[in-house]
């Protein structure tokens, strides 16, 4: 039988007319337990009779005396012999700070108010964890330290059961590096009979300030699967948890009045040495490769400070840029900070290499340290090369002189010698003309032959020794030819000239070194041109661009 329209119509008023009087008329607020422990969870609800929205309520107001989880928020509708109820429950985890008496503020929700709570939080006692499902420790592994020292905090979460997924306050102190070291680590830990699952964070802390501080307890909120839900797992609900370690107080001292030098705070320090090739002798001219690595434990790779190497008359040093490095190891920071030179001595003898010296303070003895490279005494050896062309650069520039000072005297003496001279510099002048005409009619006749004919500068393979030589002999034109060829081979095929290698080098000493070299061949009056600083500056680039990166970190304890 179908009812009447206006019936109908008249229903629907009637509902209408009792969900509007149903307004809001109670906002009820009540915790679980008062007093209550520093560190133990104290659940706060508030419950209004009427269906309002999530963030009517809002609990930051808080914050500032607690440790707030985020809200549980249910909503209901009941209708019985045609009343019909809402209302709106928000439920949420409080973790005091600090000891002391505090005031849960009173609420209002559409014009009803609460009623404020007063809430006293004791001092934690030493309460068991039979029945504790979750709990955190926390701890930092020096409380005296100094300033600048790096430190270590652990926080350590035990729980028994399924823990779905969670949260972890992240520790800051103002003036303090905080930074995680490694990832989480996992276990199992026997608490008081009860096996515990375990999950350890560590963190590093280098305080930038002397003075007293605390670290914040640290907060953890996540959700596990409760088993009194349900029988079984797969339908088993999950509950929001949450759990507040404790704060931890440490004492940060400024550096020693009496320390001099890059402020360094460690357990260890050390310098080790390589050279490679590893020998004691040096040959003149020839470089080889220094390096100098300062190690060190629980510091920052950026705290590692730059060394101070004198270097005696005799050697040429040219430094790479440092590399800083730093890796974890069993849970500890160990950095490194490489330096890499190629060190090129320019006279034979002996040359005593001074003491590389570090200082840093030992934080376990509380004193002074150094960590230091002994002085080293290098022989170097004569380059045969070198020897064996200085002669003759010093007959080519006294021999003209000595025949320019007799030539007037024998002018003087006998018309006939004069005569007999003159016709021996024209002659001396016609077979240079000669030699310039062929030289100037050679180039054009390669133009015509098959550029198969002769083999191109990169089609010769690039000899070291012969540049080597040819730079230490001063001789430009092989030193060209064998530059050219190392071009084309290393660099780009297409460099067949020195001004396309000049344009193809950086800004570099090569470059200005070949730059000096294209513009000997320039010069309306040919001067002496001196090749080791080509050498060395083409022994330097070549080093540059070969030398391997070190590994991330060597063996911290040296054999």
């Amino acid at each position: 039988m179908k009812r009447p329209l206006w019936q109908s119509l008249l229903l629907l008023s009637l509902l209408t007319l009792t969900s509007v009087a149903q307004a809001a008329t109670s906002l009820n607020v009540r915790v679980d337990k008062n007093p209550v422990m520093l560190g133990e969870e104290l659940q706060l609800s508030v419950q209004v009779d009427e269906k309002v929205s999530s963030s009517a309520i809002d609990f930051s107001v808080l914050e500032k005396n607690f440790r707030l989880g985020p809200p549980s928020v249910s909503q209901s509708m009941q209708i019985i012999n045609g009343q019909s109820s809402q209302s709106t429950i928000w439920q949420l985890s409080l973790f005091a700070k600090t000891t002391g008496n505090f005031e849960i503020p009173a609420f209002n929700v559409r014009g009803i108010s609460s009623s404020p709570i007063s809430i006293e939080v004791i001092p934690a006692s030493q309460q068991t964890t039979d029945k504790q499902v979750l709990f955190i420790e926390s701890s930092l592994s020096q409380t005296d330290l100094y300033v600048q020292q790096m430190v270590y905090y652990d926080v350590k979460i035990f729980f028994s059961g399924d823990l779905q997924r969670g949260s972890l306050s992240q520790p800051e102190l103002p003036d303090t590096t905080i930074e995680q070291v490694g990832k989480d680590v996992e276990g199992t830990e026997l608490v008081n009979g009860i096996r515990y699952q375990t999950i350890t964070r560590r963190y590093s802390l280098i305080p930038q300030q002397s003075g007293s501080f605390t670290l914040d307890a640290p907060f953890f909120n996540g959700e596990m699967i409760d088993r009194n839900s349900s029988r079984y797992d797969y339908f088993a609900k999950t509950q929001t948890i949450s759990a507040q370690g404790q704060a931890v107080e440490f004492q940060v001292k400024a550096m020693p009045v009496d320390f001099k030098g890059d402020w360094l705070v460690s357990e260890l320090v050390a310098l080790t040495e390589e050279w490679t090739p590893l020998s004691t002798t040096l040959v003149q001219g020839e470089p080889v490769t220094r390096t100098i690595t300062l190690t060190a434990m629980d510091l920052a790779d950026h705290q590692l400070p730059d060394l101070q190497i004198n270097l005696p008359a005799g050697i040429k040093n040219y430094a790479e840029q440092p590399q800083a490095k730093k890796a974890e190891r069993n849970g500890r920071i160990v950095a490194q900070k490489v330096f890499t030179s190629a060190v090129i001595a320019t006279q034979s003898g002996e040359l005593k290499l001074p003491a590389v010296r570090v200082p840093w303070w030992n934080s376990k003895t509380n004193q002074l340290a150094y960590a230091e490279l002994p002085e080293r005494t290098l022989t170097v050896t004569v380059n045969p090369n070198q020897t064996s062309q200085a002669p003759p650069a010093v007959a080519a520039v006294e021999t003209p002189v000595s025949e320019t000072a007799a030539t007037p005297q024998v002018i003087s003496d006998n018309r006939w010698q004069w005569n007999y001279l003159s016709g021996l510099l024209l002659l001396m002048w016609l077979l240079t003309a000669a030699v310039a005409v062929w030289g100037w009619l050679l180039p054009r006749s390669r133009m015509h032959t098959p550029a198969t004919s002769a083999p191109q500068a990169s089609e010769v393979k690039f000899n070291a020794r012969r540049f080597k030589a040819a730079c230490l002999a001063n001789d430009h034109i092989v030193a060209s030819q064998q530059l050219l060829r190392w071009a084309s081979q290393q660099l780009d095929a297409d460099i067949q000239q020195l001004p396309q290698l000049i344009k193809a080098l950086p800004q570099s000493a090569l470059r200005q070194e070949t730059e000096k070299l294209a513009y000997q061949a320039y010069q309306a009056q040919q001067t002496p041109w001196l090749g080791t600083a080509l050498f060395e500056a083409w022994a330097k680039y070549k080093h540059l661009q070969q030398v391997e990166s070190p590994a991330l970190l060597k063996p911290f304890y040296p054999k």
